[in-house]
């Protein structure tokens, strides 16, 4: 099975092409459980400028002509690639026109690539990319993978592959740029930096101002202090989103992005920082310098600015049981808002709420009643009889009658080894829709999933992701 990770980033867009091999790990007398058992890296694209044809609109054509040279130049066709990620990542999400680029590209270079994009799923990715999340594993040590780009630095943090927490911040290279030797833009993060701390810095300064040490050293120091879980007020200016919501100490740090290839400088020959003209090289200086952040363990990543692309690439795709009921006319299907129906293991009372539960689904994804899908995710089930099951498809059956468009397909993801046994359960029912019921996927409410094509070994790749367009 062929992957493919795009990131098209604030400063630099990259591709990256994978090479999945899947086998049955499950004993021959087992229900047979297939899984990815190796990954294979078979092209890493050169480290683009990303084009844009303002400040606020991305170049559309000139993206997809890198994309298509690429493929090209790997020796792959996008009718090829059967799962992988195209991602928005840092500023770039904030652009106006980028949410209808990354479903322009999701349709146009490849037939199942899924458009995933939200601060938090960045941080993710990279920690999987760089290596941290790995590393957590091996350790048992709370590691945070801080990945800087040019506008945003996203935190995940991990202690034995369990996802402890996340924070995004405005911190990045292209926060302020030069030209000519002066200042030619300022970010309106930075700009509400300058005036809280009643700094003077204006466009067409020195690139030598006093103001610009002032600005690198406070993201540093900054930085050092969310780490720490100490967020001051004054730390607030540059926080996008939530505070960081882990309990435990971090212990290690690693750093990530094209920040981090200003520190470690693992593709010198393929990326010159120093060419973009901005405080990249400058923060970087200042992370290593920032005594609060000298108090962590540093580990060198195994990628630098190539960290989301890589985990896009390799790290997003899952697949499902093998015991599942597909319409396959039906599918791929992208994009699917899911909806987490918790029975909390009483399937009587979880039955008693099961409607109301639903029509809360269609009030939140399908407010206007224009018939946008859904999956329904169910969690926590008891052991069941065969009547149970009977009783789960017939109240299935008669809440999916009531959506806006009940011609829509019937979408269920289950926790538990049961897609095979109620998908079959519904079809003997005689059920109006199409039924597309898998298991063996780990998704959660507010998720976004996309369900590729049927492969030969009968099961389906599976992109579970966060669909967030973040604003500045």
């Amino acid at each position: 099975m062929i992957s493919a990770g795009i990131d098209i980033g604030t400063s630099t867009t990259k591709l990256i092409i994978s090479r999945f091999s899947l086998m049955n790990v499950a004993g021959t007398t087992h229900v047979p459980r297939i899984e990815i058992v190796d990954k294979e890296i078979i092209y890493k694209s050169p480290i683009f400028r990303t084009p844009l044809q303002d400040a606020t609109t991305i170049h559309v054509e000139e993206v997809e002509k890198i994309i298509r040279a690429e493929y090209v130049k790997a020796g792959i066709e996008a009718k090829e690639i059967e799962t992988g990620a195209v991602i928005i990542t840092g500023e770039t999400a904030t652009k106006h026109n980028a949410k209808e680029m990354l479903h322009y590209l999701s349709n146009e270079v490849g037939d199942f690539l899924v458009a995933t994009a939200g601060p938090d799923l960045e941080g993710i990715i990279a920690a999987k990319g760089s290596g941290a999340f790995d590393y957590s594993a091996r350790t048992g040590k709370v590691i945070a993978n801080i990945d800087i780009g040019g506008g945003t630095a996203n935190i995940a943090v991990y202690k034995d592959k369990e996802l402890l927490g996340t924070c995004t911040m405005h911190i990045g290279g292209r926060l302020i740029e030069f030209q000519n030797g002066k200042i030619k833009s300022i970010s309106p993060p930075v700009k509400s930096l300058l005036e809280e701390q009643g700094i003077s810095l204006q466009v067409g300064d020195l690139t030598n101002a006093a103001g610009i040490r002032f600005v690198t050293q406070f993201m540093s120091e900054s930085l050092g202090r969310i780490l720490r879980n100490e967020v001051q007020e004054k730390d607030r200016v540059l926080l996008l989103g939530h505070s960081p919501n882990w309990k435990e100490n971090v212990e290690t740090i690693t750093f990530s992005g094209g920040i981090s290839e200003c520190i470690y400088n693992h593709e010198l020959n393929a990326y010159q920082p120093a060419e973009y003209d901005d405080i990249g090289q400058s923060l970087a200086v200042d992370l290593q310098q920032a005594e609060v952040l000298q108090q962590f363990e540093w580990v060198e990543p195994i990628e630098t600015v190539r960290a989301t692309v890589l985990g896009a690439g390799t790290q997003t795709t899952e697949i499902s049981g093998a015991t599942i009921q597909i319409a396959s006319k039906e599918l791929p299907i992208k994009n699917v808002p899911v909806y987490n129906f918790n029975f909390r293991s009483n399937f009587l009372e979880g039955l008693a709420d099961f409607d109301a539960a639903i029509k809360s689904a269609i009030d939140m994804y399908d407010a206007t009643r224009e018939g946008q899908n859904f999956a329904l995710y169910i969690s926590e089930l008891p052991y069941m009889g065969f009547r149970d099951i009977q009783k789960l498809a017939e109240a299935i059956i008669r809440v999916m009658d009531k959506r806006p468009d009940p011609a829509l397909p019937i979408v269920l993801v289950l926790q538990t080894d049961h897609a095979k046994v109620i998908g079959q359960t519904l079809l003997a029912m005689q059920v109006k829709q199409s039924i597309i019921c898998i298991d063996q996927v780990s998704v959660d409410h507010g998720d976004y999933m996309d369900i590729g094509k049927v492969l030969d070994s009968g099961v389906v790749p599976v992109v579970v992701k966060t669909l967030t367009f973040h604003s500045s």
